[in-house]
């Protein structure tokens, strides 16, 4: 059975995505060398960059995404030198847009949340190897103090200036304690920290340096100390600055001993974590945010609804929203991609405005799409009446970007007043789901979420997912029903149709079954198959004497605007030799202004196969077929306009006969009927009345003309 073709990955080149790494390698090495000191020469850190670029972008592309070694390459990181705070920052920076950037992750939307994780573990990497390296000083450093402290009785003087060189050199807080908690001795560093000058903090207490709350932990742990309990402590604490703000530090402290071995004073060494703690805020910001807007993501907007969902006032509730700009893809065709930008930027800033008096929050969830929750008032406006103040100012008030004036209608799925025990992902797939239904062959509608419509879109779903398995299995067949000359009464063709035999579920016939599969896109290689099997069977019957009129296949849209129409149908002829003048193909009206759609008739026609229109007399396209050249030879009636035998139809009937154009009627259930149509003007029906849809084995034996 033939399989359906996939469309193929716009990917890039092996030699575009080496060269897009090594500039971004050496862009990260010239910014690191014009940032911090590195004990190496630009080449050498050019190629040192690249290979460890290369392991980053691996990771990136690996499955399941592994935080834990994108952290050890940041740990690696601190071995190039002293990068320092300034030095993280730094790759941060390049690293967080230039990854974004390159070919081999885009489209951005869907690496953006993995680039933001990787930076973000790159700095929780680096900042604990950081760290580590600078505990292994301080262990240094504090071993250097303790025999100082012991030679210090035949040379205080030279030790002094010895531990005056180390504490004041050091970029982190030293203080000399003495056994009640004084503070003796201090250095520069830990006064900036604190926003104090050495002779302000000298003398001081040091839990009266320690925020409230915090005090206890500390007291005990220096007890421990003085008791030979434990050899050195280590804590996460708060400092209060001078100015009564609290500054985030690691505080280690151990004890240092006399000649006698007995405690002398505590060393404290206070490292200021105020800025890597705003670096990994700010990573997870970057975390749950979007980039170009600013707005939260999808991520954040889920955890955001499940806390709504569960403390929302029981009598308003909140309503979400699932909004797409329309025709975007057309605007970014058209304009390019800075353009669409701030268009979104323009959005963001407008949404925020329409809905500021409400309790809201507003989420990009990527591409065109915003997200909108609204926990409800008394006073909320109505669900028309935000989205008609959201396309009024859109679509009426256009903004102007790079001399362009632009200006777009939204569509909305709504889900309002959902129940507060819903999970939050079901409520934004009947969002989803009520988006779809609003932009189904319309723009700048809304659409409200109701669960008895939602039950038959799922239950549509189903079927339509079940499909490709139902046509493995055989269930899915083709049969055929009569087409018959209204004027003489006799079969002139046939009509082959989908239709499927649903063990214990009853059966679908072709409109259902070609609507199902149009919705996955299994209607190309079915709609293929049905033509294969009805034009050999077609062949079959000629080459036996039993059969020989014209084969009619109706087509979806979709395979009518399908590029491939031409080829597949070419292929099929020549495969089972039936002739071209013996094979009808119908299309919609409704695709006629498509071009492809028009191309695949017009070639159709050139070819000699007949051509066709269905569901005419729906509108103004009619009058459009019948002032084109789109050389068609019939037109199959809309089959409501048949059942209610409409004079706008009837009229229209003598100028298609007067430009040669067949017209034929579907769903026939009468010989009353039958003859009205025939005195209209009607050239061939189909219907229940000339027979149903049957197997092929049935089809001969059922024809009686009538």
């Amino acid at each position: 059975m033939p399989k359906p073709s996939r469309a193929r990955d716009a990917t890039p080149s092996p030699e575009d995505a080496v060269r897009a790494r090594l500039t971004l390698a050496r862009k990260w090495s010239y910014r690191l060398l014009g940032t911090v000191v590195i004990p190496r020469g630009s080449q050498e850190l050019d190629e040192e960059l690249s290979g460890r670029l290369d392991a980053l972008c691996a990771l990136l592309h690996e499955e399941p995404f592994r935080a834990t070694a994108v952290e050890q390459l940041g740990a690696d990181l601190v071995g190039l030198g002293h990068l320092g705070k300034a030095g993280l920052r730094c790759t941060t920076e390049v690293l967080g847009k230039g990854l974004l950037a390159l070919p081999e992750f885009q489209p951005v939307e869907r690496y953006a949340e993995r680039v933001a994780l990787a930076v973000g573990a790159l700095g929780v990497g680096f900042t604990a190897a950081s760290t580590e390296s600078v505990l292994s000083q301080q262990e240094g450093m504090q071993k250097s103090l303790l025999k100082a402290v012991r030679d210090a009785n035949w040379n205080l003087r030279e030790s002094e200036a010895r531990f005056n060189e180390v504490v004041t050199s050091s970029t982190n807080g030293v203080l000399i304690v003495d056994l009640d908690g004084r503070l003796l001795q201090v250095n520069a560093a830990i006064g900036q920290i604190l926003g104090s000058t050495s002779d302000e903090l000298t003398g001081v207490p040091l839990l009266d340096l320690i925020q409230p709350g915090f005090t206890d932990m500390l007291r005990e742990a220096l007890a421990d100390l003085a008791a030979g309990a434990t050899e050195r402590v280590r804590q996460s604490q708060r400092l209060l600055r001078k100015d009564g703000e609290s500054a985030r530090v690691t505080l280690t402290a151990s004890l240092l001993r006399g000649a006698d071995d007995k405690p002398m004073h505590f060393v404290v060494v206070v490292e200021d974590g105020t800025e890597l703690a705003l670096l990994q805020g700010e990573l997870k910001r970057q975390a749950l945010h979007d980039v170009l807007t600013g707005l939260p993501n999808r991520q954040f907007f889920t955890t955001q609804l499940e806390i709504a969902l569960r403390k929302c006032d029981p009598e308003h509730g909140i309503t979400v929203f699932h909004l797409d700009l329309d025709a975007f893809g057309m605007l970014r065709d058209t304009f390019g991609g800075r353009v669409v930008e701030r268009l979104l930027q323009h959005v963001t800033q407008r949404l925020k405005a329409l809905l500021a008096d409400e309790k809201v929050m507003i989420a990009r969830f990527g591409g065109d799409e915003f997200g909108v929750l609204v926990e409800n008032t008394a006073t909320t406006p109505g669900i028309d009446a935000v989205m008609r103040g959201i396309n009024d100012d859109l679509g009426l008030e256009p903004t102007y970007v790079d001399g362009h004036g632009l200006a777009v209608s939204v569509s909305a799925g709504v889900v309002h007043r959902p129940a507060a025990d819903s999970e939050p992902l079901d409520v934004l797939r009947s969002a989803e789901r009520a988006l779809r239904r609003a932009k189904k062959g319309r723009r700048g509608q809304w659409e409200l979420f109701h669960a008895g419509q939602d039950a038959e879109e799922r239950r549509d779903d189903a079927l339509a997912v079940a499909m490709p398995s139902a046509w493995e299995d055989g269930e899915i067949t083709v049969r055929y029903r009569p087409v018959v000359d209204l004027v003489g009464g006799v079969v002139s063709g046939v009509e082959a149709a989908l239709h499927w035999d649903r063990p214990d579920a009853g059966e679908l016939g072709h409109d259902r079954c070609a609507e199902l599969a149009e919705q996955t896109g299994l209607i190309l290689p079915l709609g293929e198959w049905a033509l294969r099997v009805a034009a050999g069977q077609s062949v079959w019957w000629r080459q036996r004497g039993q059969f020989d009129r014209a084969l009619a296949m109706r087509l979806t849209a979709h395979q009518s605007a399908d590029a491939d129409l031409v080829s597949r149908v070419v292929g099929v002829l020549d495969q089972v030799g039936l002739p071209t003048d013996q094979l009808m193909i119908s299309v919609p009206g409704s695709v006629l202004p498509m071009a492809d759609a028009a191309d695949n008739v017009a070639v159709l026609t050139r070819m000699g196969v007949l051509t066709a229109i269905d569901d005419f007399g729906l509108g103004p396209l009619d009058f459009g077929l019948l002032a084109s050249d789109l050389p068609v030879r019939a037109v199959r009636v809309a089959r409501g306009l048949v059942e209610s035998r409409s004079p706008y139809v009837a009229a229209l009937l003598p100028l298609l006969r007067e430009r040669g154009v067949s017209v034929a009627v579907d769903g026939i259930t009468s010989a009353e009927q039958a003859e009205w149509w025939r005195a209209a003007g009607a050239s061939f029906a189909t219907g229940a009345h000339f027979g149903v849809a049957r197997a092929a084995g049935e089809f001969l034996e059922g024809l009686q003309p009538r």
